[in-house]
């Protein structure tokens, strides 16, 4: 949103215009001059001007009578006298002969509307010589010479005044230096003018964009054909009529020429006469597609951070640290962890504060993370944590905004490379005699232990081995001695193990890599290494993972498989609640049915029953259109609609999903409030708080939804609010609450509370995703025994003109065709004979294919006289979109006419272009979309 401009000095204004002007009273008294006319009054001061009336100023003429002639001061009263009485400006002019004048009467509003002072702003003009001689003694004198130009103050017009070829100059300099200052803009600016919005200016960053078309004196539809269907159009009829500006962010358009969808902030100003009438609109914005790329690259790449940090070994936590008085550290809780963090301490205690499980937890820990978050220099170390009973190899570094005393730390568990360095260390400090007892007892450990030990050189040929590899592995301790570990690798991990190998030959530690190592069978096992070099050689300990790899993909099929059936039994539950309104549905359409096969049926008992039938149909339709944008199977796309409608809409499906035993209650406001988001998305989105509200109160209670509009968003969990104008969606329960503990996790993804097999905890998640995508938030309150409350922020937009969705038809238009021929494609026989036959019927001439390869043979190169092509979308081999899009090559201006109740390839494409008529549909409506089609066809072709 622009910031409001600053409060503008108008009397400064007013005296430094170079236009000489006088401020009279309605009554024509002089109430202020600004410098321009004194300075053509020479020896005038405003004592000598101010007070009298402008009758007297226009009479007190020494040189020039331009405007002082008693007929012209009459018309200049006259003047005065219709801008008062009409409330506009007026203008009188004398002849156009030498000299001209003209002069215009302004009248001036106070806050009721009364007329309180009238700017008098008088012109004189003369026409400039073609070549002026130098000055003589006349113009010594105070004569003007003649034929010069000059700008006359009330009818005196001093020599020395500045000549109209200087202002005009003036003028020129002006409109220059605006010129240059829009072309220097780093966006792109067009002035459009009238309800046509006719190009008059475009700067060089417009031409950038849009490419190199012919744009001055011509039309925004003519310029730009291709934006039609893509709301440009409409936006810019709406911003004329209704002058109201519009603007918006990362706004999508695609230009021809374009092979992707670009994305600009933009700008619709609307531009005002002096009468206030909206005369044009300026255009500006900023082509921002690279920064909306530059924003998904982010997301994914957190993205990939997250699921590098969930499938790394290494343990991995935030820290929140917690500071007295005099900055010493004296808690800190477990913000995030990633799942090693319980396998490298086997404690699950994320989210917790560290005084809440392990009250005496060393000193020395709080010492290290504070002086990190304090200093923000990162420390690496090794240290025993008693109440995991473990040591840790650790790294911790500040994080984030230093004032939030975050600290990110990694930390592997080297317990058992502790005991073997505590061994060593004992070893070494032993005697003589306990050198030997202790190199059997590590030699007993080399041949004892499962984990598999060896000796390599850098360049990874083994040197000595442990009976652990041929236990696990089949070769022979010969087999494997001299021989490069690198020819053992499976051929997609060679890779990491080849940079694995160059890292140790450069004297680095390689920890925790995982490599499959081929058996001798031929099979392969999975290898975690760790690897130190010392002294020109490389000591590792390899520890066999494959089972826990196997238990992982195990646990994740698992999960999928229990996805899956929660997934079933919420379509289960969907189920019975749509196949008991299709009941309902369907038991109508029988019954009216049954009485119309009555023969004595009286015609408006027919027509009743018709009517009923028919209306059914349109509810069926309906159901089905809610169940597909559920099932988010349809093309969904951003766009601006009125919330309270579509909460009231989508309340019928909620009933359906909460159940009989929960009431629906709906509260909004009498005015519509707009906003502009994924329509199919705010629906899912109420859908999932419902049912997480349903749960909460185990399927009986009150459900309330409510809307608030023009509200501010305040702040919801450490993000900034925003003092915009908001639509509130609420829902309230009447559950037993939130637990205070858990209100800041329910948005986590596959958080949940309920017991295995009731939710995956990904519902509210998606409520969250899809309000920050659409530049809102969602909060929550609730308090134990009192329900809870969820409340969906939503940024308002602007009304925009509903989208045509290629149905709409003119109401007094007839849908009887005139014998145009019609290609008819549908695969369904019945289908097939039943629309031909009722095309036929409406008065059009029908081919009928039976799939699209008969289609294109039937159209051949020249489109075969059709003047049209109805198609279905679903068809075995070539479907009917792919068919449009060959014809539209071939014959780009032979009209195609979908028809689908369904299309998975439409759900992906809803940019496709064409006409698409939603099965079911009436005869009227095919009869009229063909209608209008063949003779935009018709005129497209002529043109």
């Amino acid at each position: 949103m622009m910031a409001p401009p600053p409060a503008l000095d108008y009397r400064s204004l007013f005296d430094a215009s170079p236009h000489p002007c006088l401020v009279l009273d309605p009554q024509g008294r002089v109430m202020a001059v600004n410098r321009a006319y004194l300075a053509a009054r020479i020896g005038r001061s405003p004592d000598d001007l101010v007070g009298r009336h402008l009758q007297e100023v226009l009479q007190d003429v020494s040189r020039d009578a331009t405007l002082g002639a008693p007929d012209r001061i009459a018309s200049i009263r006259s003047s005065i006298a219709r801008a008062v009485a009409t409330g506009r400006p007026d203008t009188v002019a004398g002849p156009t002969e030498e000299p001209g004048w003209s002069v215009t009467h302004v009248p001036v509003h106070d806050a009721s509307g009364a007329v309180t002072a009238v700017l008098h702003h008088p012109v004189v003009i003369r026409p400039l010589p073609m070549a002026a001689p130098p000055p003589g003694p006349d113009a010594a004198a105070g004569t003007s010479t003649r034929g010069g130009t000059g700008s006359g103050i009330a009818g005196q017009v001093p020599s020395q005044g500045p000549p109209l070829s200087e202002a005009a100059l003036s003028l020129h300099e002006a409109h220059r230096r605006r010129e240059q200052i829009f072309q220097q803009m780093p966006g792109f600016v067009a002035v459009l003018h009238g309800p046509a919005h006719v190009f008059e200016y475009v700067n060089d960053a417009y031409v950038t964009i849009a490419g190199a078309r012919d744009f001055l004196g011509r039309t925004v539809r003519e310029v730009f054909p291709e934006l039609a269907g893509q709301g440009f159009y409409e936006l810019l009829d709406t911003v004329y009529r209704t002058a109201q500006p519009f603007a918006a962010r990362a706004m999508p358009i695609r230009l021809s020429g374009d092979t992707a969808e670009r994305a600009i902030d933009l700008l619709y100003q609307p531009l005002r006469d002096e009468s206030g009438a909206v005369t044009g609109i300026f255009v500006g914005g900023y082509d921002v597609t690279e920064q909306v790329r530059s924003q998904a690259a982010l997301r994914d790449s957190e993205e990939r951070y997250r699921t590098l940090l969930d499938s790394i070994d290494v343990g991995f936590c935030i820290l929140e640290m917690k500071f007295d008085g005099e900055g010493r550290a004296i808690d800190y809780r477990i913000a995030e962890a990633n799942p090693a963090f319980a396998r490298q301490t086997g404690a699950d205690v994320a989210g917790l504060w560290v005084s809440e499980f392990a009250p005496d937890l060393e000193r020395h820990w709080f010492d290290t993370y504070g002086r990190v978050a304090l200093t923000g220099e990162p420390v690496h170390f090794e240290n025993q944590a008693d109440v995991f009973g473990r040591w840790f190899d650790v790294r911790a570094l500040r994080v984030g905004n230093p004032a939030l005393a975050k600290v990110a730390v990694f930390f592997s568990d080297i317990s058992e490379r502790k005991r073997m360095e505590e061994a060593l260390r004992v070893l070494n400090a032993s005697l003589e005699a306990q050198v030997a007892q202790r190199t059997a007892e590590r030699d007993q450990i080399w041949q004892a232990s499962t984990d598999l030990f060896c000796i390599a050189t850098p360049e990874g040929r083994l040197l000595s081995l442990n009976p652990a590899w041929t236990a696990l592995l089949g070769w022979s301790e010969s087999e494997l001695v001299g021989r490069s570990f690198l020819d053992l690798v499976h051929p997609d991990d060679r890779p990491l193990a080849v940079a694995t190998a160059e890292g140790l030959a450069r004297g680095e530690a390689q920890a925790h890599f995982e490599i499959r190592t081929r058996h001798r069978d031929g099979s392969h096992r999975w290898l975690s290494w760790n690897a130190v070099p010392r002294d020109g050689r490389v000591y590792a300990t390899v520890r066999d993972v494959t089972a826990i790899k196997a238990q992982a993909a195990a646990l994740a099929q698992a999960e999928e498989a229990l996805r899956q059936s929660q997934k079933m039994e919420a379509v289960g539950q969907l189920t019975g609640g749509v196949a008991h309104d299709f009941n309902n549905l369907l038991t109508i359409i029988r019954s009216s049915v049954d009485f119309l096969r009555r023969p004595e049926l009286p015609e408006a008992r027919k027509r009743r029953y018709l009517d009923a039938v028919s209306d059914t149909v349109d509810r069926a339709a309906k159901l089905t259109g809610q169940l597909l944008a559920f099932a988010r199977r349809q093309a969904l796309s951003p766009a601006v609609f009125d919330v309270g409608e579509k909460v009231r809409g989508v309340a019928d499906m909620i009933d359906t999903v909460t159940g009989a035993r929960v009431r629906v209650a709906v509260s909004l406001p009498d005015e519509p409030c707009f906003v502009r988001a994924d329509l199919s998305q705010f629906e899912t989105a109420l859908i999932n708080m419902a049912v997480n509200a349903r749960d909460a109160m185990e399927g009986e209670g009150t459900l309330t939804l409510s809307l608030t509009g023009g509200v501010p968003m305040p702040p919801i969990r450490g993000h900034a609010g925003s003092q915009n104008a908001f639509a509130a969606i609420t829902l309230t329960d009447t559950g037993p609450g939130v637990p205070p503990e858990l209100l800041g996790r329910i948005f986590e993804p596959f958080f949940t509370t309920k017991e295995v097999g009731r939710g995956t905890g990904l519902g509210l998640s998606q409520v969250f995703g899809f309000a920050k995508q659409s530049g809102g938030d969602v909060d929550v309150a609730s308090r134990p025994g009192d329900g809870a409350t969820f409340t969906l922020y939503l940024p308002e937009a602007p009304e925009a003109a509903c989208d045509d969705d290629g149905t709409a038809t003119d109401p007094s238009a007839s849908p009887i065709g005139a014998g145009e021929s019609v290609l008819v494609v549908e695969d369904n026989i019945e289908v097939g004979r039943f629309c031909t036959q009722i095309l036929q019927d409406l008065g059009y001439r029908t081919t009928w294919a039976t799939n699209a390869e008969e289609a294109l043979d039937r159209i051949g190169a020249d489109g075969a006289g059709f003047d049209v092509v109805f198609s279905d979308v679903v068809m075995p081999g070539m479907g009917g979109l792919a068919l449009a899009h060959e014809l539209r090559r071939r014959l780009p201006r032979l009209p195609v006419v979908l028809a689908s109740g369904y299309s998975h390839v439409l759900a992906k494409d809803d940019a496709h272009g064409f006409e698409l008529v939603h099965k079911p549909y009436s005869a009227e409506q095919l009869g009229h979309i063909l209608r209008r089609v063949t003779r935009q066809g018709a005129r497209q072709r002529v043109g």
